[in-house]
This record gives C-alpha cells, structure tokens and sequence, in this order.
C-alpha cells in the first residue's frame, strides 16, 4: 500500500545513513555520525510519520458519503465511508409470520421516521430465528416501495458489534443529509471487559452533540439486557458496590425507547410460517403431508422458529426440483 511504502522509506533513511557512516568497507565513507546527530535524525522521521498519521485521519474523516448506489449500506471505519449492498437479503413482510404485533409496533415507529415525525430507538430481544433481523430489513424495503406522499427517503445503514466505537465518526458522516437513517446493528451483545458500549449509550442518549434528528439505532439481542445473566450476577457478586457493578450496561437497554420481546413459537404459529412459505414460493404439496413432515422437521431440530420453517421449506423445495 502507498502509505506503507511512506512509513517504511520514513522510518528507513536514518537508519541507512547511519549503517552507510559505520561501514568502513564503503568506499568514501563519511566518519560514524555522533549519537546526537542520529537521535535528531530520527526525531525528524518521527515528525514526518505523525505528519502521514494525521494526513491519513483526516482523509479517513473526511471521506465523502454518497448515497447514488442503493438503499442499504454497510459501515466499515477500517475502509471509511458507506459501502452500497443493492441485493438485500429479505423476505417480503408479510411472510413473517407468529410477530404481528411487533410488526406493527416496529412498522408504525418506522413510517414516523420517514415522515419526520418522532419515533425510538429500538431493541428487538429474544429467541434465536425468530425474524428479528428480518423484520428491520422487510419494514424498509416496505417503506421503501410505499406510494405514501411526504415519506422521506429511508436509509438502511448496518454496523458490526465491533465496530460500535465508530459511532460518532459515522453520525458525523451522515448527520448533514437530507435522507433519514436507520442504523442497523445485528447480534449485538457486550462481554465483560468491553468497552464499546460507551460509544452506543452516547449515541441513544444524545451526548452534547446529540443524536442526528435524521438517524435511528435499531439493535437486535438475545439478551434482554445485552449481558448474559450469569455475567451480571458474577459481577455483582464481586463488585465492591453491587448495586453500580453493571447498572451502567444493563441500563443501556433502557435507552432504547421501543422493546420489542419474540419468544418461541407454538405448532400453529410454526405450521403457518411454513404454509406461507410454501404459498409463496409456489410448492405443489398437501395440507396433510405438508403438516407431518413440518411436526417431525421441528421436532428433529428441538425448536420452532422462523429459521427452523425456512429450512424446512428450503429442503421440500429441493426434492420437487426448485430453487428458493
């Protein structure tokens, strides 16, 4: 990489000059440079590195931010700026099925965004593969195609659990632009020693910058309190004081205005996820067989979710010939 080149030249003058001054066997050799003359030449290398350092944060900072490509965007301050995905990995919304509640919930504070009303940050917490994730990538792409007159344009923004701490960086990036944001952050959950949960309470609760009145955080957890339960009673058990050991991150979740709670499904919530399936993607097979063959798929798996029903669907698909 040319920065790397930069670094390396930088850093390797000094050191050549002084081995070219040392080595006796060289032709016209100059006498050995006294230490002073070698820490002051080094100071100097040093001086240019922090001046390639700062050039570097400051093209990272400034990077421009276009929004021509998609509607949906990962984060990456490793490589700054939004970076497009145009095809989305989605299921239409009413496919979600055993949620109708939440979906509403989460639809309705949603289309207050994009009208530019208030809506919450939300935490969508719960069993595994039970549309979580689904749901926030679905409610977007249904705004997205709705005729509604005054929606403004909605933006889906995804930012790993690792990269939290960049929060600020990509608020600033975004927080001048006429398109509102979603951001969209899967899987979150914090360990003991982390950190970085510091960066999203700042955010959720405004900071003095405050929160961009074009940006929502949209989270999806296991974990009610994003801490596993064994964690939170270990540290409290520990703590000098128990009371304050792990309030400040289980208070996180508390700053999300909107909780929203899936929890395993029944057998009918189960078999209807799979009927819609099967309804949408077009597979001949019968009511009776299609419900046996569900029963034992779920059973054989220990659970009933979203996930589990997709699967199923995805291998009666496969033996009649089609692809999902």
């Amino acid at each position: 990489k040319p920065i790397d080149l930069k670094i390396a030249r930088t850093i390797q003058a000094p050191l050549d000059d002084c081995k070219g001054n040392r080595d006796k066997n060289c032709a016209g050799a100059a006498k050995p440079l006294a230490k002073s003359e070698i820490i002051k030449q080094i100071a100097v290398a040093l001086e240019r590195l922090a001046d390639i350092a700062e050039q570097t944060a400051n093209d990272k900072h400034h990077a421009p931010v276009t929004l021509e490509e998609a509607n949906a965007y990962r984060w990456d301050p490793d490589m700054p700026g939004l970076h497009p995905v145009v095809n989305v990995a989605r299921v239409p919304l009413d496919l979600l099925k055993g949620i109708d509640d939440k979906r509403e919930q989460l639809l309705q504070n949603s289309l207050q965004f994009a009208r530019g009303h208030a809506a919450n940050n939300a935490l969508l917490w719960g069993a595994r593969g039970m549309g979580k994730s689904s749901l926030i990538k679905a409610l977007h792409a249904e705004i997205e195609a709705s005729n509604e007159t005054g929606l403004k344009r909605l933006v889906l923004v995804e930012i790993n659990r690792e990269d939290l701490s960049s929060l600020p960086e990509l608020m600033q990036a975004i927080g001048a632009l006429e398109a509102r944001f979603i951001i969209f952050c899967d899987d979150l959950s914090f360990d003991k020693n982390e950190t970085s949960y510091k960066s999203l309470k700042t955010i959720l609760d405004g900071g003095l910058a405050g929160r961009p009145q074009n940006t929502l955080f949209y989270a999806t957890s296991n974990r009610r309190h994003l801490m596993a339960r064994d964690m939170i009673e270990n540290e409290r058990s520990s703590a000098i004081n128990p009371s304050e050991a792990v309030e400040e991150k289980i208070s996180l979740s508390d700053r999300f205005g909107l909780w929203l709670g899936f929890h395993n499904c029944t057998q009918d919530e189960f078999l209807a996820m799979v009927g819609a399936y099967i309804d949408y993607y077009k597979i001949d097979i019968s009511t009776k067989e299609l419900n046996r063959r569900a029963i034992e798929w779920a059973a054989t798996r220990g659970s009933r979710s979203g996930r589990v029903a997709i699967q199923f669907v995805r291998q009666i698909a496969g033996e009649r010939g089609q692809d999902i």
